[in-house]
């Protein structure tokens, strides 16, 4: 779990997993599930844990080993039920205690991010250290992080991060957290 990335395509997917990226999530927001399982059918030749964000059905019928939802994403049970792996996001300790029945938790955004514009105000390093005090599934920390603030997360409790801008550097990623284990 200690580097996920989140692609939009295989270029890239296979750039981060060279560079040491142990989870590949794809998202394609606003791709129908269809889009979704063309989209994501090579991603299951990558050596690695294999996510499709936001889209149960999607993950069932690539043979995805799991899923990540935001907290206003329906199919948690569902995921469940097929045997993902569940990701939840979250942004503040309530919402990850309440984040029953997940593998894991996707807390953040730890700093302002681009990537995602509607994001919820930052949490920063306390509020990071706060949730993984809080839960005892493991916690990666989503954004704003590159490799000059990855090992920060690491240090403050997180089990991996997340990356969406810093995918294709995620040799200086990797290095990063590695120093910080």
């Amino acid at each position: 779990m200690r580097l996920h990335a989140i692609v939009e395509d295989l270029e890239t997917a296979r750039a981060a997993v060279e560079g040491g990226a142990t989870v590949v999530q794809l998202r394609l927001k606003g791709a129908s599930t269809d889009e979704l399982v063309e989209a994501g059918a090579p991603f299951r030749d990558l050596p690695a844990t294999f996510v499709v964000n936001d889209d149960v059905e999607a993950a069932i019928q690539l043979g995805a080993d799991g899923v990540h939802l935001g907290r206003d994403d329906l199919g948690a049970d569902r995921a469940r039920e097929a045997g993902l792996l569940l990701g939840l996001s979250a942004a503040s300790v309530d919402e990850a205690t309440d984040a029953e029945g997940a593998s894991y938790i996707g807390a953040g955004p730890v700093w302002a991010t681009p990537s995602k514009p509607d994001a919820e105000p930052p949490i920063g390093l306390e509020g990071l250290r706060e949730i993984c005090a809080a839960v005892a599934i493991p916690v990666v920390a989503i954004g704003g992080i590159d490799a000059s603030n990855a090992a920060d997360c690491i240090r403050a409790g997180a089990a991996g991060v997340a990356v969406i801008r810093a995918a294709t550097d995620a040799a200086a990623l990797r290095a990063a957290i590695d120093e910080a284990l």
